[in-house]
């Protein structure tokens, strides 16, 4: 057999599946001085795979390429092996491309679930079965219709009616199942391929809007709601894809005005471009294009993309069953990367992580900047979640001591300087300032008058909340729902504080909820305080996007809680609210003014994770056991270390107390 039928063999048989994954990519420590681009490549009639194997004696890259009727093997040259081998390669060394079968553990992963087999028994391209699957779809609807096309005619009218998706009877009740239904082929309608594979969701598909600016990209933060959607309804592919893809990412050189962050850093979004080639420009290859914060909107890097990716990762293991992926060397590796950089020692003497503004959902400038809750509530579950996740190794064991002490630092600094209730409120109210002492009662020094009297009359006599920020002399007294929400679903807050979250959002329901869930801050900042924080920020009006706006992706985050504290009727009621009129809305971004009645004046129409969000509230709510995979629970020495650090807090006695641990705080 020749050279190419041998390959092509390969590519169409046992191997179909392994395309353009860069196995044997690990990361080092090293500042990589280049740009690695992950390639697939194709012909214009055919998609194409790209394998990468290293060769166990020059540990140069080998590429497969299949093209229609033609299959080549192309090497490296020697300059671009030297910068290839910074990586570091360390999947198993084949000195042929026989060598490589599925059962490789790195290439293991790529196995997308597609092993159809067509009358010959020869294994059915992706594209082909895409391709017979749209034909035997047009030829049901075909047969569906009647002769003087009743369906086609219905669809039409409930599309003019701005009714897509829902149907209504002679009361005017919309048809829940319509929604859903609809709300599935928009979110199937928006993912994303790479090589023929699914990688992700793009942020909105809004046939309204001319100007797309980034919204077609795949964001990190946007697909998680995507991911656990797939994950609940039993199709793990594109998680798998997604988490594997990001992580190849990670390794990137990013570089702005000459520095370059930390190589743990998760990109924001990525793109999947599709470019000529350099040697054929009749060809075209696929490229991923990452974003770290170069291009986004005031230079912000994402740090909450790589705690969100822990946080998917372990949900990715615990609905599917497969746990190999979070096993593998190269995602223990990343799992290592991101917590060094979460974990490194700075000025800072709190064990919160200090950021700047716009580093979170909240990505403007909106006076977040410090410590903001929700970045604490996403870094304290990611760290639980990588402590489950990490193999027990001794190179693990410095890494796994200092997340264990930082979660016990953050949780009692969470629990006890961020917790304000009517009772707590009144305490910081009679505060004396300029207390210099160890056993200072009002630690930060924080003025009584920064309590403003929108709070006073607000906060109800049960329930309370966790501030938005703290930091020397300055309390952050917003309430921010994914702050406080994902608290009470990491178990970051107590049981009781959890609680106490829930009944705060029921008993403020008209003003956290109101016309459409969830206010993503409240209250919003108006007048000079708003022309101060956010520059005057034209997007960031009151009570529109950020500044108090309504966010519908929010519901699933609520759901999750409400589910975790056996309290499944909070996330029904406003799943219901939501279900009156967000299709008809054609499923906005966010939802303007006080009480969210008006959709958002620069929202994007079909956004993805809003769509979504309502897909896992509702598929949680049917079956609240699935919840379990975004669920942390505290252990009991995390538990018995807390209640030895409340025992020691000087504010109760002063003096040092002999403990087998000692926990900075």
């Amino acid at each position: 057999m020749g050279t190419s039928e041998a390959v092509l063999q390969f590519v169409y048989g046992a191997g179909h599946h392994i395309f353009s994954s860069h196995p044997c990519f690990s990361y080092s420590d090293l500042k990589f001085p280049f740009k690695l681009r992950v390639k697939c490549k194709r012909s214009r009639a055919l998609g194409s795979m790209q394998m990468v194997k290293c060769s166990g004696v020059q540990q140069i890259c080998t590429r497969i390429h299949c093209f229609n009727g033609l299959g080549h093997v192309s090497v490296l040259g020697s300059a671009a092996a030297n910068r290839v081998k910074l990586l570091g390669c360390k999947c198993e060394q084949a000195e042929s491309v026989s060598d490589m079968t599925t059962e490789d553990g790195n290439a293991k992963w790529l196995m997308n679930g597609t092993n159809t087999l067509d009358a010959n028994g020869a294994v059915k391209m992706p594209h082909i079965l895409k391709f017979e699957e749209d034909v035997q779809h047009s030829k049901e609807e075909n047969d569906g219709l009647t002769s003087n096309g009743t369906v086609r005619q219905q669809k039409e009218s409930l599309m003019t009616n701005g009714v897509v998706g829902t149907s209504r009877d002679t009361t005017g009740k919309v048809h829940v199942d319509s929604i859903e239904d609809e709300a599935w082929d928009l979110l199937r309608d928006s993912v994303v391929y790479y090589c023929g594979s699914p990688v992700g969701t793009i942020a909105a598909n809004d046939p309204t809007s001319s100007n797309v600016l980034n919204y077609d990209q795949v964001f990190i933060r946007d697909f998680i709601p995507s991911g656990i959607a797939f994950l609940l309804k039993g199709e793990y592919d594109i998680v798998r894809n997604f988490l594997l893809h990001t992580l190849q990412l990670q390794s990137w050189e990013k570089t702005m005005d000459c520095h370059s962050p930390g190589q743990g850093l998760m990109p924001t979004s990525f793109k999947v471009r599709t470019v000529p080639q350099d040697v054929d420009p009749s060809a075209t290859e696929e490229v991923l294009d990452p974003d770290f914060g170069e291009a986004a909107i005031g230079r912000v890097a994402p740090v909450d993309s790589g705690l969100w990716w822990i946080i998917l990762l372990r949900a990715y293991g615990k609905g599917s069953g497969d746990l190999s992926v979070q096993e593998r060397i190269d995602v223990q590796t990343g799992i290592k990367m991101i917590l060094k950089l979460c974990l490194a020692d700075g000025f800072d003497m709190f064990p919160t992580l200090l950021v700047t503004d716009g580093s979170c959902m909240i990505d403007r400038r909106m006076g977040i900047h410090g410590h903001p809750l929700e970045i604490q509530a996403l870094f304290y579950s990611a760290l639980l979640c990588a402590r489950e996740m990490l193999a027990p190794e001794d190179g693990s064991a410095d890494l796994i001591r200092a997340l264990n002490n930082r979660l016990v630092a953050l949780s009692f600094h969470i629990r006890e300087y961020y917790w304000i209730d009517l009772r707590k409120l009144n305490e910081i109210y009679r505060y004396k300032t300029e207390e210099y002492s160890y056993d200072a009662v009002n630690k930060f020094n924080i003025y009584p008058d920064q309590i403003s009297p929108w709070l006073v009359e607000w906060m109800p006599n049960q329930g309370g909340f966790l501030i938005g920020n703290l930091q020397p002399a300055h309390m952050d007294f917003r309430f921010f729902s994914l702050g406080n929400i994902w608290s009470a679903v990491s178990g970051l807050a107590t049981i009781d504080q959890s609680h106490a979250i829930l009944d705060l959002i029921e008993a403020k329901w008209a003003d956290l909820v109101a016309d459409m869930p969830l206010k993503i801050c409240y209250p919003a900042l108006e007048g000079q305080e708003w022309q101060i924080i956010t520059g005057s920020d034209p997007k960031n009006t009151p009570w529109s996007y950020h500044n108090g706006g309504s966010w519908p992706t929010l519901l699933w985050q609520l759901t999750v809680a409400s589910i975790k504290m056996s309290r499944p009727d909070i996330a029904t009621r406003a799943v219901k609210v939501a279900e009156k009129h967000i299709s008809r809305d054609k499923w906005p971004e966010y939802y303007d003014t006080k009480k969210g009645r008006f959709i958002g004046k620069q929202a994007r129409l079909f956004q993805t994770w809003s769509i979504a969000g309502y897909l896992v509230a509702k598929l949680l709510l049917a079956d609240p056991y699935a919840a379990k995979m975004l669920i942390t629970e505290e252990d009991s020495e995390l538990v018995n270390a807390f209640s030895c650090m409340i025992s020691a807090n000087p504010r109760r006695k002063r003096g040092r107390k002999n403990l087998k641990e000692t926990y900075i705080v």
